[in-house]
């Protein structure tokens, strides 16, 4: 439009990605590199500290909605601060809680990203699962020793990928693993078959680490979803489908798994680790011995021990968090964290049958999350990357749905615009 001089003022085009698609692009790969922690400090750490500075300098809100798990998050890196003093190599004390403190902010960061937009769902959910595929396919060709130096993937003979454990490694992709089968369950199958290909690597990876625990987080995840899936269904015709659609991927698995088992390396490695309980499990100070005598020497540190000092005390670490919660964190750090988790699933359990966009993700999240507890009984997932994100994708659904109702309630009571 000409202006009172009778120039033309034109109009200017955005040149170059929006901030917003920026933004979601520095979230996946924040998502994408939490499969990458071969070595300290990983590479996930030093991007997701630049990231949280930089998005809450750009406004990033923290919200009483997700209160619960900042309180707990501070009051379990106090009781680790508290506890310092007490240990005996007060450099590596040091070290480690702060790697906790740390931890502990890319918690409340994917809850804050959730709680201000639902949105970020779907971005988390796809640079996990291609994360997931990409290191599991690493690690399989690691473990048949498919390029020069795969060995490096490898550790003990078990698959790690991109992990210094093979323990991490494998229920690292349980989440991701859960996510297709879902979606599976819910989508047509012919329609996803991409998925099928992507959730057959993730299954071989989970079963070549060889890793009792993740082969039971999965077990227990697929299990409860899958029940979640047939209770929250009410058409009857879908709900046959889901039964059908369950049968058969016993079956596929079962297939799977004969098929590696064909061969005698990994044969010989399962029959070992199929197990229930190992010799170093059931010996005179093993890992079930010290449980017991642990807790009883945190009866008499109320501050703990200090942080990396158990196996100064025993032949071998804690293997328990919520027993490490109190030798590390004192007492205060582990009633917290028992606290912090039954809060967690409580919160979590009503929204497990609400029907939004996001109820799939929420279910699937929580199966994970309950296993995840589970086996933190008999491992230690103090420091474990996607424990932490699983406890702020939880509070940042947990959020979602606090400020979806108070928005809806706040609507109602809006009074009527005056007629005119």
């Amino acid at each position: 439009m000409a202006d009172a001089h009778g120039s033309v003022s034109v109009a200017r085009v955005p040149f170059g990605p929006s901030a917003k698609s920026l933004g979601n692009g520095a979230l996946w790969l924040a998502a994408f590199l939490s499969g990458f922690v071969i070595e300290e400090p990983a590479p996930y750490e030093l991007y997701m500290a630049v990231l949280s500075v930089v998005w809450l300098a750009c406004g990033l809100k923290l919200r009483r909605e997700f209160g619960p798990l900042i309180i707990c998050m501070m009051l379990y890196t106090a009781g680790g601060i508290a506890s310092i003093p007490m240990a005996q190599e007060m450099g590596d004390a040091i070290m480690y809680i702060a790697v906790s403190g740390f931890l502990a902010i890319t918690s409340i960061f994917y809850a804050a990203i959730l709680a201000d937009d639902p949105n970020r769902i779907r971005i988390i959910q796809n640079g996990y699962i291609v994360s997931a595929i990409f290191v599991a396919t690493i690690g399989i060709a690691g473990y048949f020793h498919l390029f020069p130096g795969a060995a490096y993937f490898t550790l003990y003979d078990r698959a790690r990928g991109t992990f210094q454990d093979p323990n991490v490694f494998g229920p690292f992709l349980v989440l991701p693993t859960v996510l297709l089968i879902h979606r599976l369950l819910r989508g047509p199958v012919f329609r996803n078959l991409h998925v099928v290909a992507g959730l057959a690597i993730l299954l071989l990876a989970i079963f070549l680490s060889f890793s009792r625990g993740a082969w039971g987080v999965l077990f227990a995840a697929v299990l409860l979803v899958y029940f979640l899936s047939l209770v929250t269904e009410r058409n009857s015709r879908r709900r046959a489908r889901l039964v059908f659609l369950g049968v058969a991927g016993v079956l596929a698995v079962f297939a799977l798994l004969a098929a590696a088992l064909s061969i005698d390396t990994v044969s010989q490695m399962f029959e070992q680790r199929a197990r229930l309980v190992q010799e170093y499990d059931g010996a005179r100070l093993g890992r079930f011995a010290r449980y017991a005598l642990g807790f009883q020497l945190v009866m008499e540190h109320p501050l703990g021990i200090g942080a990396l000092e158990f196996n100064k005390y025993f032949p071998e670490d804690e293997h328990n968090v919520y027993l490490k919660g109190f030798t590390t964190y004192g007492w205060l750090g582990g009633t917290v964290y028992i606290i912090m988790a039954i809060w967690t699933l409580c919160a979590l359990v009503p929204l497990l049958f609400k029907a939004r966009p996001w109820t799939g993700f929420t279910q699937c999240v929580f199966a994970v999350f309950v296993a995840h507890l589970i086996l933190s009984v008999i491992i230690d997932t103090d420091h474990w990357r996607h424990m932490y994100m699983l406890y702020g994708l939880s509070w940042g659904l947990i959020a979602i749905d606090k400020l979806e109702r108070k928005r809806f309630f706040g609507n109602r009571q809006d009074p009527l615009p005056a007629a005119r």
